[in-house]
């Protein structure tokens, strides 16, 4: 994808490797490895350190192939699902943290122009996911109150 406000090019076809079987060095059954993910979230580890883990000790480099569902789907099927998608989150709490750094430099150009280009992509993926059905309709992105939202999690 290209960068949203630097006017370059960004990675272009950057895809997986075609691959239609599960590799042969895997030992782990379909249900074992749906065990390992849910005790992985468990630990309080993102889907995305989850697929790491997995991919650096147990060898396997794409749970999807193995078991036909994405980490997050499986994880919705155990009842481990997230009040907020992942990537949101992450823009969420990036922009707090901005907003704590303001605080104790208010005069910091830089990182108010990167505070305002965070929040403008936290709201347009409020808009997708509202658009999706992932979040409610009436959700809205307000940084005095998400804080405490984001610490539930």
């Amino acid at each position: 994808m290209a960068r949203m406000y630097s006017r370059r090019n960004g990675k272009s076809k950057s895809t997986h490797p075609l691959r239609t079987d599960p590799p042969k060095w895997i030992d782990m059954s379909v249900e074992e490895i749906e065990q390992k993910i849910v005790d992985l979230q468990n630990q309080n580890h993102s889907s995305a350190m989850i697929g790491t883990i997995l991919r650096d000790s147990y060898g396997i480099v794409d749970v999807k192939l193995i078991t036909g569902k994405k980490i997050t789907k499986i994880l919705e099927a155990k009842g481990k699902k997230r009040n907020i998608p992942e990537d949101l989150e992450n823009l969420i709490v990036k922009a707090l943290r901005l907003r704590k750094h303001l605080k104790t430099y208010p005069k910091d150009v830089h990182n108010k122009r990167a505070l305002q280009l965070t929040e403008s992509k936290v709201r347009r993926l409020v808009k997708y996911y509202i658009k999706k059905h992932t979040l409610p309709p009436e959700w809205r992105y307000k940084p005095e109150t998400v804080e405490v939202l984001i610490g539930s999690n």
